[in-house]
């Protein structure tokens, strides 16, 4: 086995946590080494399919608009979490937020104003010019003009670790092993979505129906290594960024442009032609992400959403059509539903609509009543032809599941020990904040924050 040495600090993962880290090592003087699995035409991870991050900010900050304080942001995360988020780590996440779109503006991001039909983000989420692609090739550039050594096509299988600390990761490349040595190492490679068999073990057969939203290269290799030596683990493995998205979209990478977003302006029945949740009942950037798990929980991991002519505009199209009829019935037919039931499903919605003043930009006064389950705002009748259907799968964007770490991203061990030189950021160790639930936007925020802060506490290290 080739040994390469000659690393201050060794980054292992390609996506915008791994490059904050690599980054900012960089710029503290450490000679960093990145190991990207994916070819290059593939690097960034998740972050590729990526388009805004949230930001805590106390007056408009372009392209923000007015304020949005820390306050209200970890409420907004309390809410999705059920309270179930490590308060010191996510309030640490958000205050750092606050800087972090000069930093990025700083290593070549650009921004634009939030687009039309993004489900009013343009006070809490700053998008992407170019969305995750071109963050990521600006990232990559800015490590490699500070001398960060980009290794693709190297997959870090195993790490040697004496007494809780990092000596070398062993690294597939060209079919061939070779060990890397580094003084420190920040582990940013992401969850285990990708991995199928592990999903299974999670979730049991319904997992086979899951498509998976992101890169197919996240198989959790890293986060099972360090489980087994020694890292303490964090989250529950069934728990998961999942977001309702389109039954057509492809087993992997089919990135955000496969999300289904009307959701929250029609109805969504099972198999069986049922409803089973309540559509309105928040906003969609704090909800979107818990309809993939609440689908993934019924028959055959699939639903429909069914709309009308009226909610057309009023959300972003998804890349494939919704399919299209002139009455329920037909619209059943087409969607391969048990008729008769989805036309006394829609005929008792619309006999529950309670008219209101409809505001798909505030909790309005347009709801049901009577209905098990209710719909709680936006109800508006389905009845203004032509009718649209859109089959939904649980689609996996990153598994909760990870490592425990203290708030200078060291990785915290089983014994109870700290590790000495050992950081984690990203995904991998979101889970210390997300234990389920969603907020947009707060994957990059986690990745960016903690990344910036292993790059700079494994830098120190090496000093």
């Amino acid at each position: 086995m080739n040994d390469q040495h000659g690393c201050d600090v060794l980054v292992i993962g390609g996506g915008n946590a791994a490059l904050c880290a690599a980054i900012t090592a960089a710029e503290a003087g450490a000679k960093v080494t990145l190991l990207e699995c994916a070819p290059r035409h593939y690097r960034g991870g998740n972050s590729r399919h990526t388009r805004n991050i949230r930001t805590m900010h106390r007056a408009p900050m372009h392209p923000l608009i007015e304020a949005y304080p820390e306050e209200e942001y970890y409420q907004d995360l309390f809410k999705v979490t059920g309270g179930n988020t490590n308060e010191e780590l996510a309030r640490h996440v958000i205050r750092a937020s606050e800087p972090a779109i000069a930093w990025m503006r700083a290593h070549g991001v650009r921004f634009q104003p939030s687009l039309g039909g993004t489900l009013h983000l343009g006070r809490t989420n700053a998008f992407f010019l170019g969305g995750g692609k071109a963050l990521v090739n600006s990232y990559f550039h800015a490590a490699e003009m500070l001398g960060v050594k980009v290794l693709y096509e190297a997959e870090a299988v195993d790490l040697e670790i004496k007494d809780n600390r990092f000596t070398s990761a062993i690294v597939k490349k060209d079919g061939a092993e070779m060990r890397v040595g580094a003084r420190a190492v920040v582990v940013a490679s992401g969850g285990f979505e990708s991995n199928l068999e592990w999903l299974e073990d999670a979730w049991g057969p319904p997992a086979r129906n899951f498509l998976i939203r992101g890169t197919p290269y996240n198989m959790g290799k890293m986060l099972r290594v360090l489980h087994d030596r020694g890292a303490e683990a964090i989250g529950d493995p069934t728990q998961c960024h999942a977001a309702a998205i389109d039954a057509r979209a492809p087993k992997f990478d089919g990135g955000i442009v496969s999300r289904v977003d009307c959701v929250s302006l029609g109805v969504v029945v099972n198999r069986d032609g049922l409803r089973f949740y309540d559509e309105g009942e928040d906003f969609w950037p704090k909800r979107y992400a818990i309809w993939g798990r609440l689908i993934a929980l019924q028959p055959d991991q699939i639903g429909y959403c069914i709309i009308d002519r009226k909610p057309i505009g009023r959300f972003m199209p998804p890349v494939f059509p919704g399919f299209k009829a002139d009455g329920t019935a037909e619209l059943a037919q087409k969607l391969g539903l048990p008729v008769e039931t989805v036309v006394k499903t829609v005929a008792d919605y619309n006999a529950a609509v309670i008219s209101g003043e409809f505001d798909h930009t505030i909790l309005d006064n347009c709801r049901t009543q009577g209905l098990a389950p209710e719909k709680t705002h936006w109800a508006l009748k389905i009845d203004a032809p032509p009718y649209y259907g859109y089959p939904l799968r649980p689609g996996i964007t990153f598994t909760y599941l990870g490592v425990n770490v203290t708030p200078q991203a060291r990785i915290k061990m089983k014994s109870g020990d700290v590790a000495g030189n050992m950081f984690a950021a990203g995904e991998i160790m979101a889970g210390n904040i997300l234990s389920k639930g969603y907020l947009a936007g707060i994957g990059m925020t986690i990745g960016t924050v903690f990344g910036r802060i292993a790059g700079e506490e494994a830098a120190r290290h090496v000093r």
